[in-house]
Formats: structure tokens, sequence, C-alpha cells
């Protein structure tokens, strides 16, 4: 099996757009963005990754994880049918990967989206949104699991460029709200829900922002870790 190849460079990844009225996923360099790394970008093999014999490793097949953020604390609950996308959070997690990282764009009566390690640093402000590992996962799209409010995804880029809908390998969102996000069902993976904490997803998607939906506070993600 391929193994999983992490880069320097950045996949260019998140949700934006508008069709039809409505919030839809797309990605910037259909759209004529630069994109500077793309030819770097792996595909994550079926090939789960694997997990040191530690507590992170023993979190069993539906794990909870305390997303510790500057606006409060939320609870994660990750699915079992999505194995991929399991793994891969709790490995980015446990490596520390998202401790300072911003939730970079906010949209109330839609979502929340974080995970890009370019809002580490403040000088790159003009690129939020199009960093990630270097590498996307394959789609675990699961039939029945539904943009209810709380829902964790995973972002992606467009149908255009990205046909097999395969998932950034950090780039995340959490729905806020069921009916803005309805229209998304199917179409990305969704694998996992909060289970504690939902006031604070409207807390964040309270935050005022600029014309490109970046909060004009920081919003920061401290840490994610094992909840018990």
């Amino acid at each position: 099996m391929k193994r999983i190849g992490i880069f320097l460079a950045a996949a260019l990844i998140l949700l934006a757009g508008c069709k039809g009225g409505q919030q839809t996923p797309a990605d910037d360099s259909a759209e004529g963005t630069e994109q500077t790394t793309e030819n770097n970008e792996q595909t994550m093999t079926k090939e789960t990754p694997s997990l040191p014999a530690d507590k992170w490793a023993e979190l069993g097949d539906e794990p909870l994880l305390r997303i510790e953020t500057t606006d409060g604390a939320m609870t994660v609950k990750l699915y079992s049918e999505t194995p991929l996308h399991r793994d891969n959070f709790i490995k980015l997690a446990r490596s520390g990967f998202y401790n300072g990282i911003l939730f970079h764009r906010i949209i109330q009566g839609f979502m929340i989206q974080g995970g890009d390690p370019f809002t580490k640093d403040s000088t790159k402000i003009a690129q939020f949104g199009t960093g990630g590992p270097g590498y996307t996962i394959p789609a675990e799209i699961v039939p029945g699991k539904t943009h209810k409010k709380g829902a964790l995804a995973a972002a992606r880029r467009g149908d255009q460029v990205n046909p097999a809908k395969e998932s950034s390998g950090s780039q995340f969102y959490i729905v806020q709200d069921a009916d803005g996000c309805r229209h998304l069902d199917g179409e990305y993976t969704i694998f996992g829900e909060v289970v504690d904490g939902l006031s604070v997803i409207d807390k964040i998607a309270a935050e005022k922002t600029d014309l490109r939906d970046r909060p004009l506070r920081k919003v920061e993600i401290i840490s994610i870790k094992p909840a018990k």
C-alpha cells in the first residue's frame, strides 16, 4: 500500500462560493486563484495511519475528543464508519498539528471552518484557507449521515477539480445551522459530531467578520485532546 506523504506545501481547500442562492463548497483554484502545490498533493491510501500504543491509540472505535478554543470547549465524537478520517484527525490532534490554528472562515447560519496551518502565521493572511498537510483523504460519505447541527465534516476542493470528492488532509467545518447546510448532504464526508458544547458553535458563528468571512477577532484552537 502507498504510504501517506507529508509535504511542506499545502493543498488549496476551502468552503466558499454561492450557487443558486445557497452556500456551496468550491475551490479557488478552479476559479483562477494561483495554486503552486497541486502536483505535490497525494491521496491517502485505504491503509489507515498507524497510531502509537498509548492513550491515543486506546480511544475505541468512536473516540471522544475535546476541542478547546478561545471561545470555549466542544466535545466531538468521531464515527467508526469513517475510519480514515477518524484516524487522520486523531493523528493530527495527537501531534499538536491543530494547536494554535484559527477558525479562519465563519458564516452565521451556515458553518465554522478551521484546520489550515497557515493561520498560525499572521503574515500569511492572504493564504488563509489554502493550507493543509500535503495530502488528501478518500471520500467516506456514509448514507444517513447528515449535516445536522454540530456535524463535523471535512472540507474539500470543488467537484470540477475533485470529482472523487476527496477530503482535505486537515481542514474541517462544523455545522452551525442544519437548514443552511442541508444541500451539502451526500457531497462531503461527515466524520463526527459535537456531543457537548453546541453553544460554542453559536458563539463562534456570531463573531463579526470581514467581507471574506474571516473573523475580526482571532478564534483559536488551543488544543485537541482525549475527552477522558
